[in-house]
């Protein structure tokens, strides 16, 4: 036995097959239905509003950085009432 060989098969990677079934991450699917609750829809409307008035000017120096913030804080904090029971 050679100190490569040894090597190999003390070291040896695991290998990882996945199944045939299509995996879904839970992650998304919470954030499709989180974003359709009332108060996370009006904080997305009005990031949108912000973007649309923000982009339709030439010289600005406003942002949407805070609805955007406020949007996807609220967001998250949505989805991880329930992201990780649903981990495996």
């Amino acid at each position: 036995m050679t100190l490569r060989s040894f090597v190999k098969d003390f070291i040896a990677l695991p290998v990882v097959k996945a199944d045939d079934e299509e995996l879904v991450d839970p992650k998304v699917t919470l954030r499709e239905q989180c974003n359709n609750k009332a108060h996370i829809g009006a904080l997305y409307n009005k990031y949108q509003e912000c973007n649309d008035r923000v982009n339709s000017r030439s010289k600005t120096l406003e942002n949407c950085m805070e609805e955007l913030m406020d949007y996807v804080s609220e967001l998250d904090h949505c989805v991880a009432h329930t992201l990780f029971s649903k981990l495996k």
